[in-house]
């Protein structure tokens, strides 16, 4: 992260010092570049600290009630459920580790879209893998897999995307729904394959440390933690499981907009709701996690400013908008016209800016939510989370600062994610 946040100052910094020294007022108001960007500082700055308040609430709330749950026996009870499948991507992390359901609910909350919620369960899951981790400050194998599906993000139910459809007039608010799960679900396969793959050529142990004899949990096959003492659930309940979660496409095609102010707060109520049948005292129990979420919220904030202002910088520069015209010529062809292209190339640096983005694009009269431009830049935006910003919080959470192969394997899936959304949206509204 250091040679990234380097480079992006020094390419914003530098497009806008050529951009002042050539830079003619066509308008007594007009303000400069280098202002422009002195500007974007100083309000990203405070912005950063504004989204790390909300933050705060959410992660207070949230890590709270996966106290609860985890009080009453959930995390064993889902990571039981999905073993045949969490074993393969987190090999040597026991079943029924803390850690493994955290990894679930924050994956769960992803697919619903709740961006908010989901980022406590997965700072949650990368603490509990932390405590595996025998090279503090170096990411393991388990750390970059959660950061890669987290970016990739399977989206069953993009709620917020919906919301905002339906907000400026769709005539089919949840349309997206179909192209959105391709172009997730390709991402999430090319995120996986790639942490595979890049994890061969990065090593894990830091060249100016020493080797640690103790076998490295989550790394290797050999297992400390119990694995062998929980037996998962027959495979009949692990695949009846999918087959139940599954049915929430189609519920979501048809119902996506009612659904979706429900999540939320449904969530919240049947966590409790759980808590409450299995003898869990849920009201000392989430205060007394949400004490551990304000006090992460808090020690993230620092990252969070960081790579906020760095990503501002980038926009405010120019530079961005001269990459969009650089790329355009050659993406407009392949189904990525110039308008959409901001998302894209938005959408990993900063989940807002691609959001807002994409509502300019949908209020447009011109262009409207329920045009091809319109249906991609929907996609785009629900296909991936945003990259550099999960990558600060997750990993600033447990101070990790060799990251090692995960930003790779995160730009990879994010590429694959809008080659899914072209594709879906090519034939599904190509006509349009």
């Amino acid at each position: 992260m250091n040679g990234i946040f380097f480079a992006i100052v020094i390419i914003a910094f530098v497009t806008t010092a050529v951009r002042q020294l050539i830079w003619v007022p066509d308008a007594p108001d007009a303000v400069a570049p280098m202002q422009a960007l002195t500007t974007a500082v100083v309000e990203s700055a405070g912005g950063a600290i504004e989204l790390a308040i909300g933050l705060v609430g959410m992660m207070t709330l949230f890590l709270g009630l996966m106290k609860v749950v985890e009080a009453g026996g959930a995390l064993t009870i889902i990571a039981k459920t999905l073993r045949p499948i969490t074993v393969r991507l987190f090999p040597g992390v026991a079943a029924d580790h803390p850690a493994m359901g955290a990894i679930i609910l924050n994956m769960s909350a992803n697919a619903m879209g709740l961006g908010n919620a989901a980022t406590p369960f997965g700072i949650r899951a990368m603490q509990e893998l932390d405590t595996l981790n025998p090279h503090k400050g170096t990411a393991t194998n388990a750390m970059v897999m959660l950061l890669a599906i987290n970016t990739s993000a399977i989206a069953l139910l993009p709620s917020g995307v919906i919301a905002l459809r339906a907000s400026v007039g769709s005539a089919d608010p949840a349309g997206i729904l179909a192209t959105t799960l391709f172009a997730t679900t390709l991402s999430t396969i090319v995120a996986i394959t790639a942490v595979k793959v890049f994890e061969r050529f990065s090593p894990i142990v830091p060249a100016t440390h020493a080797v640690s004899d103790a076998p490295v949990v989550g790394e290797t096959e050999v297992d400390l933690s119990g694995e062998a003492s929980t037996a998962a659930y027959p495979a009949w309940v692990s695949v009846l499981v999918m087959v139940g979660a599954l049915t929430l496409i189609p519920l979501g095609v048809l119902y996506g907009t009612e659904i979706a102010p429900w999540v939320i707060p449904g969530l919240l109520t049947l966590g409790l709701i759980f808590g409450v049948l299995r003898g869990v005292r849920v009201y000392e129990v989430i205060t007394e996690g949400g004490k551990e979420g304000f006090q992460v919220a808090i020690r993230i904030i620092p990252y969070l400013v960081t790579i906020l202002v760095a990503v501002a910088m980038l926009r405010a520069s120019g530079a961005l908008g001269f990459a969009v015209q650089l790329l355009s010529p050659l993406t407009a062809p392949l189904g990525m016209p110039a308008e959409v292209l901001p998302v894209a190339l938005t959408r990993p640096l900063s989940g807002t800016g691609a959001f807002g983005v994409m509502a300019s694009l949908l209020q447009d009269p011109v262009i409207g939510p329920d045009s091809y431009i319109g249906y991609l830049a929907s996609t785009l935006t629900g296909s991936t989370d945003t990259t550099f910003y999960i990558l600060a919080v997750y990993f600033g959470a447990v101070q990790i600062r060799r990251t090692r192969h995960a930003l790779a394997a995160g730009l990879t899936a994010d590429v694959a994610g809008a080659v899914g959304a072209v594709i879906a949206c090519s034939y599904l509204y190509g006509n349009l």
